[in-house]
């Protein structure tokens, strides 16, 4: 007889209520019990994402909360487990990625009509993933209760009814309301759907979680749902944020790392490790004001290099750029933050869009039609000028994702190629104090931090090992296991 796995999906009553996070704790806490579980979110919107395996042997690309929430649960992350991921390049434009794969016809497509697409995408990876798994952990996306969406929404309610899955509902009690959402978004379900909910979740409580009564008794005389848990609140369990720029506050204190913040800067996941860094103080910056008196500065990746690199220079960020490289005090471009980096960019096939760089790596680049995906192991040179001579010959991983292809401009001195593959092939240059690479997850690597920093911080297995103990310290006893018999 075919298996079918147990299904539990986290749900929140908004974006940001804690749905990414309370997912990866239990992918970690459920693994722990001995069973094989898959992480899985139907549709992610992120600029945030990963190189995993794909189909037919080809790499592919899936939200950055899957790839950690797999890890989590101790399995190698693939492109089922978030088969539809949309990464925004304007406010009303998104690039399509399904099972990995970019799907340039369907950018067009009108949204309700695009979700009917997508959706036997989703649910066929779904079922396969039921079929090979134990538990499927499955993560909702902004709220269930979206009554203007929900016909066509296909990432809650749908997916939950799809795989009988057992729901908790999460929200955020530290920006208020939190009962009155937590009843809203139960009473706007239909009955059907409302069966499904088995427990509600306070998430980020601060302060003596006695004075709550009698608010979770009153909510389950109301709707029927008990409150299975009281989180509080926690700032420094070490996963990264899904959405990056979640916390906009400036961490640590000490070594000064500003990360120029411009419209559609991605994988800001990889920074995470930083923020975690004793004796580092990173923040976000978004105008020179934000740039003063740092000791580094670094550009992100970017899904629009063009447009990021104008509004750039509309805040006048590339003069305090300039000046601060000029003063020799480090800055760091990751992969659009280097092409940013350079004399020019190309773009032939009108992908992103034509611009002069910043001028302070001797490099062009041009855009090209296929994407590179793929993982990396690389190897720094074995002879590096300060400010990054500690870099030296270390060795590393990580991943590219980049349209852009970059290479020495023909009329001017050399470029210092300072990084390069496992093929030999350079990925990253340097002139004087400005450094550029196209390599993403380098912060994660043990090696680089120690070389940059002179600490290795806390590993992935460390972090979800916490969350685990974590839910397994806050939720009633024994309602995890129940939420699967």
């Amino acid at each position: 007889m075919k298996r079918i796995a147990k299904a539990v999906m986290v749900l929140g009553t908004t974006s940001g209520a804690g749905k990414s996070f309370l997912a990866t704790a239990l992918c970690r806490w459920y693994a722990d019990q001995g069973l094989k579980v898959a992480p899985f979110k139907a549709q992610n919107m992120s600029n945030n994402a990963r190189v995993v395996p794909g189909l037919a042997g080809q790499m592919g690309e899936i939200g950055s909360a899957q790839y950690f929430q797999a890890l989590a649960a101790r399995r190698v992350p693939e492109v089922r487990m978030n088969p539809v991921l949309l990464k925004p390049e304007a406010d009303t434009k998104s690039q399509v990625v399904v099972l990995g794969e970019v799907h340039p016809e369907l950018n067009a497509t009108p949204w309700r009509e695009r979700s009917e697409k997508l959706w036997p995408h989703a649910r066929a990876a779904l079922h396969e993933l039921l079929a090979e798994n134990e538990l499927v952990v499955i993560e909702g996306a902004g709220s269930p209760a979206e009554i203007n969406l929900h016909s066509s929404d296909y990432v809650n309610m749908r997916t939950a009814r799809e795989a009988n899955a057992a729901c908790l509902l999460a929200t955020d009690i530290d920006r208020g309301g939190a009962f009155a959402h937590l009843y809203g978004t139960h009473q706007l379900l239909p009955p059907e759907e409302r069966a499904l909910i088995r427990g509600f979740v306070l998430n980020r409580f601060r302060g003596d979680a006695r004075l709550l009564a009698p608010g979770p008794e009153q909510l389950q005389a109301l709707t029927g749902v008990p409150t299975l848990a009281t989180l509080p609140m926690w700032r420094g369990h070490g996963l990264p944020e899904e959405d990056g720029v979640f916390d906009d506050g400036a961490s640590g204190s000490g070594l000064r790392i500003a990360i120029v913040a411009y419209p559609r800067l991605s994988n800001l996941d990889e920074f995470q490790p930083l923020r975690a860094l004793p004796g580092l103080r990173l923040s976000w910056a978004r105008s020179p004001a934000e740039l003063a008196g740092a000791d580094w500065i670094i550009l992100p990746g970017s899904k629009a290099v063009a447009a990021d690199l104008a509004w750039l220079r509309e805040q006048k960020l590339d003069l305090a750029i300039a000046a601060h490289a000029a003063a020799g005090r480090p800055v760091l471009g990751i992969c659009g933050g280097l092409q940013m980096l350079g004399e020019a960019l190309l773009d032939p096939h009108q992908l992103d869009g034509n611009a002069p760089g910043l001028g302070l790596l001797p490099l062009v680049t041009q855009f090209e039609r296929e994407k590179l995906l793929r993982p990396t192991r690389m190897r720094f040179a074995q002879r590096l000028d300060a400010p990054w001579a500690g870099l030296a010959d270390v060795a590393a991983e990580g991943y590219e994702i980049h349209h852009g292809r970059t290479a020495q401009h023909p009329a001017l001195p050399l470029a210092s190629v300072a990084l390069r593959d496992e093929r030999g092939e350079a990925i990253g240059w340097q002139q004087g104090p400005v450094l550029g690479h196209y390599v993403h997850g380098l912060f994660e690597q043990p090696a680089v931090l120690q070389a940059l920093f002179g600490q290795s911080g806390q590993s992935l297995d460390q972090v979800f090992d916490g969350l685990a103990d974590y839910v397994d310290t806050h939720f009633r006893p024994g309602t995890l296991l129940s939420l699967i018999r």
